[in-house]
């Protein structure tokens, strides 16, 4: 029996955001509001994680780990998540100084739904998807038997979730948009859209490693590549979880003119690329464009 907070949820709204800045180029934008999908676990956060959750629960885990920095939205999702399910979450964070400091908001949110924090270095989270230190990692947190969920709930399971956000905006734009971190949510999105159709991601983190990092899940989860992607590189700000002054002026702006809480760390940059490239004229004239709002501030 599927968990009720596992159940499919409707397709989310979609709806026109009339803005001169697109109107002018002739382009029609379009908000996926898969901010609202879930009340907790919104956006691309249910849609990759609800795959892993049922795929641990078939497999009789009560305990999760998955991995994340200081800020990350999938880090709280997974707690959330743990709560809603009765399932016990470990989170094992990058960067071992912050374990003398007081605990943002972020991690302040993981460690009152109940998710255990474990700090690790910053080298050795750069390779914790080496089986030795993953294993070495998974024991150190106390957790050595865990369902794993990666950084950002990215894997093949996860594909299959965000393909069918692909497949609710088949026919209804040109190219449909989103803020990439890990990658995933881009790779099924591009593979649940039909040929005609465009999946654009926007990276949130400068270093143009994102590429070979979506064939690879695509190839994972689908055997090998699966609809048409491009990315928009050069619009991190400077890097993840910055939010310089002129972007934090933007979403404040893009909120007062469409009534739409921007979330700063992805959707902010999303919405800025797309307005840029739009006054560059890199869509052509008659584009829909859909951008996916997955997640709320």
């Amino acid at each position: 029996m599927t968990h009720p907070e596992l159940r499919p949820r409707p397709p989310s709204p979609l709806v026109e955001a009339a803005d001169e800045r697109f109107a002018a180029h002739g382009v029609r934008l379009l908000l996926k509001r898969d901010d609202l999908v879930h009340p907790e676990l919104p956006g691309n956060k249910w849609r990759k994680l609800a795959p892993n959750l049922r795929a641990a629960l078939e497999a009789g885990h009560d305990r999760l780990v998955t991995f994340g920095g200081a800020y990350s939205n999938h880090l709280r999702a997974t707690a959330a998540a743990g709560r809603l399910l009765g399932l016990e979450t470990v989170g094992v964070v990058r960067g071992d100084e912050l374990a003398a400091r007081p605990l943002n908001d972020s991690l302040a949110r993981c460690a009152a739904d109940g998710m255990r924090l474990h700090f690790v270095t910053r080298s050795e989270y750069r390779r914790k998807t080496e089986p030795e230190v993953l294993a070495r990692l998974l024991a150190a947190a106390g957790a050595p038997d865990a369902y794993v969920v990666p950084e950002g709930g990215s894997n093949a399971a996860a594909l299959t979730g965000c393909a069918e956000l692909g497949r609710e905006l088949r026919d209804v734009c040109d190219v449909a948009a989103v803020a990439c971190g890990t990658g995933g949510t881009l790779a099924g999105l591009a593979a649940g859209l039909s040929p005609a159709q465009r999946a654009l991601g926007v990276p949130v983190l400068a270093g143009g490693f994102l590429g070979a990092e979506i064939r690879s899940l695509q190839a994972q989860a689908f055997g090998g590549p699966a609809g048409t992607w491009t990315l928009a590189e050069g619009y991190d700000h400077g890097g993840y979880a910055r939010v310089p002054a002129p972007l934090d002026a933007f979403a404040a702006d893009f909120e007062s003119r469409h009534g739409l809480p921007v979330e700063r760390i992805y959707v902010a940059k999303l919405l800025w690329a797309l307005t840029g490239l739009t006054r560059a004229g890199a869509f052509p004239r008659g584009t829909t464009v859909a951008a996916v709002v997955t997640g709320a501030p």
